[in-house]
């Protein structure tokens, strides 16, 4: 989407933002309703494309297929399906893929995902794709998709070392992936930090922050946790003593991302993947703060 020259911050190489749009896919009525009423409201918006996530173990995916086909046929957007190495053989996730370039999907982001049990040692399906480079490549062959994939600039749980996780991550860039998206941060030193290595080790294709704002700050306590993620001290200290406050809550979490964003656009950046939750008031703040205006939806 594209804003005009003097609301965007010095820095910027040029007033053109975009964003995209993270869902997940509801395991009830009312969370669907919630999940379609978001959707609805962050498509005119009109993101570079919105993704659905991929449950543990591949447990949802039957809900993200449905999700993805129907955000793309009912708003126009380009919709990304999230598709991962756990729990499918790769004659399962070649048919997976293939029925989706069918339906006009073009494009993935490709994950090793995560294991049904939390905590459990990550073993490759026998007979699958065993990493995400490995599904990368496969997704390649099928057809020209556009692939995104994750990034973590505080080093993946399972990953040795911060070293090995550029070394892995050029690596799929250089299987074909077009992207990285990041898990969320909320130090943008530790992105920028990120984002020079990245450069340094020869990887050119974007890097794009994922921004989460701050819906409940217990659950991203635990999200944290799960990603190796650090919470700054400046968060819990905002977020202390509100979660009976809904509405100061919202006013710190608003402030909280709007000034991450700002001040990753002074570093340059221009591409931001937002982690919705499924909702859409504080991500639609954001973008209207940032200059991003709606447009007539392609299908209501």
């Amino acid at each position: 989407m594209t804003v005009k020259n003097d609301i965007a911050p010095q820095g910027t190489s040029h007033g053109d933002l975009r964003v995209s749009f993270e869902f997940f896919p509801p395991k009830t009525e009312k969370m669907e309703e919630t999940m379609w009423r978001s959707i609805h409201r962050l498509a005119p918006l009109n993101p570079s494309f919105v993704s659905v996530t991929y449950g543990a173990g591949g447990s949802t995916r039957d809900r993200t297929h449905s999700s993805v086909t129907r955000i793309q046929g009912e708003t126009g957007i380009p919709a990304a399906a999230h598709l991962t190495c756990v729990g499918h053989t790769k004659e399962e996730i070649e048919g997976i893929a293939r029925n989706y370039w069918d339906e006009g999907i073009r494009s993935i982001v490709a994950l090793r995902g995560d294991l049904p049990d939390a905590g459990d040692k990550y073993v490759p399906t026998p007979g699958g794709y065993p990493y995400a480079v490995d599904l990368v490549e496969g997704l390649k062959r099928i057809a020209d998709f556009d692939i995104s994939v994750s990034a973590y600039p505080e080093t993946h749980p399972d990953a040795p070392n911060a070293d090995f996780e550029i070394e892995y991550l050029k690596h799929k860039i250089d299987a074909g992936a077009n992207r990285a998206i990041t898990q969320f941060f909320f130090d943008n030193e530790v992105f920028l930090r990120f984002r020079d290595k990245c450069a340094a080790a020869g990887i050119t294709a974007p890097i794009v922050p994922g921004i989460l704002p701050v819906t409940n700050f217990g659950s991203l306590l635990k999200f944290a946790d799960m990603c190796g993620a650090s919470v700054p001290k400046r968060l819990h200290w905002r977020f202390e003593d509100l979660d009976e406050d809904p509405d100061t809550r919202r006013m710190v979490a608003f402030h909280e991302a709007i000034s991450q964003v700002e001040g990753l656009m002074a570093e340059g950046v221009t591409d931001f993947h937002f982690y919705t939750l499924n909702r859409a008031e504080l991500t639609y703040a954001i973008c209207h703060a940032l200059g991003i205006r709606g447009v007539a939806q392609a299908a209501a």
